[in-house]
């Protein structure tokens, strides 16, 4: 009988310790998501860092959401700077390059498992920069890079952050990287 009552308080245990670790994993940071509604609170984040609007949702207690627009994107409400939206419910997220979104107290994960590295900055190593007016998106770097035979590492700057076009940095060493709202990065080679 004892081992019997043993083995159910494991079995719960278990269980709980399982339902803990899948809310708190889904409650982290998601880049590359906005959350559409529920918004009552907008402000302009200077230092364009999510990292900035996630510590605002968690301190106000009104806020239960929070999505972050990179500048010059359509939901920074077309402004130059970035845009922070604080949310009284939490609305489903839905993808879009233009954001990273996330509950109270989920903090910012940024990165997603795959060949991006989101808000990282491979600084230094430069073999040649450009503008990438047409189709703005970091995946036009990595290709740029690819296509280039002495490019090892890139670093895609989101608009807004070094000039009004998004910037592609193509590197010939890989350099090591450093946490920047601005980029994404990768290596190829």
């Amino acid at each position: 009988m004892a081992r019997l009552l043993c083995s159910g308080l494991l079995g719960w245990a278990l269980a709980i310790f399982a339902m803990i670790s899948a809310a708190a994993t889904s409650a982290v940071a998601q880049q590359g998501f906005d959350r559409p509604g529920g918004d009552y609170l907008r402000f302009v984040v200077p230092s364009a860092d999510p990292a900035v609007c996630a510590a605002r949702c968690d301190r106000d207690n009104r806020c239960r959401a929070w999505t972050f627009a990179y500048p010059n994107t359509a939901s920074s409400g077309g402004a130059n700077a970035a845009t922070c939206w604080l949310k009284n419910q939490v609305p489903p997220a839905k993808e879009n390059n233009c954001c990273v979104s996330g509950v109270k107290g989920g903090g910012l994960g940024e990165n997603r498992p795959g060949p991006l590295e989101h808000s990282i900055d491979r600084y230094g190593g430069d073999l040649r920069s450009f503008d990438i007016t047409s189709n703005p998106a970091p995946e036009a770097c990595r290709k740029a890079c690819e296509e280039e035979n002495r490019c090892r590492a890139w670093t895609y700057a989101r608009p807004g952050y070094v000039g009004a076009a998004a910037r592609c940095y193509l590197k010939d060493k890989i350099t090591r990287p450093r946490r920047k709202p601005c980029c994404v990065s990768g290596v190829v080679r």
